[in-house]
């Protein structure tokens, strides 16, 4: 179905003008909740960029499979298992090497679990027929795009930090005007990528 996309299109596309989180509005909940600082956005940057790409990979591997059965029906359940064997993993592994960052990122950590950007990453590649090397790229550039938006963020909250903000628009509220005209800074790209 997507044959005619080259894997730079594919990349560049899914970073810029198709952000899963600027862009489509999916995972939200980490990209608020991580990005008041640097020192956490960068590291679940990383977290969900490697579950996305492991998720992909999986996703891709079971896609075939189900089909090959006829058990198309079980794609969802058997993704979800798919990330969340992922993030126990993730969360293993910092939790052994990194217990201070393990800790830092809190909740958050687990909620990758339910994180709609990467379950996003496996459904849209099956939709749109992607075999394995545009999966891969698509999931690289997923995770690029999640650890772009998170890195943006933050920068621009630690900023907001030094600055004199009425009261009225601290925290929360702050955030979203903050997430919004990020967004709005994305939609620009709308048309890079696409071959005419």
């Amino acid at each position: 179905m997507m044959e005619h996309e080259s894997l730079a299109q594919i990349f560049i596309i899914t970073v810029l003008s198709s952000n899963f989180v600027l862009a489509m509005f999916l995972g939200l909940c980490p990209f608020l909740g991580v990005s008041a600082k640097l020192e956490t956005a960068v590291p679940m940057g990383i977290a969900t960029s490697f579950v996305m790409l492991v998720a992909s990979l999986c996703s891709y591997a079971l896609n075939v499979l189900l089909t090959h059965f006829g058990l198309e029906f079980l794609r969802l359940i058997a993704y979800i298992v798919v990330i969340a064997s992922a993030v126990q993993l993730v969360e293993m592994v910092l939790k052994k090497f990194s217990p201070s960052l393990f800790r830092a990122l809190g909740i958050y950590l687990p909620l990758i679990t339910t994180n709609c950007a990467i379950l996003g990453v496996a459904l849209f590649q099956t939709a749109r027929g992607y075999d394995l090397g545009q999966a891969v790229v698509f999931s690289l550039g997923g995770g690029t795009g999640f650890s772009l938006a998170l890195l943006l963020m933050a920068g621009v909250r630690e900023r907001l930090k030094l600055s004199n903000i009425p009261d009225v628009m601290q925290g929360t509220a702050l955030a979203l005007m903050m997430a919004g005209l990020l967004s709005l800074a994305f939609m620009g790209f709308g048309g890079v990528g696409v071959s005419r």
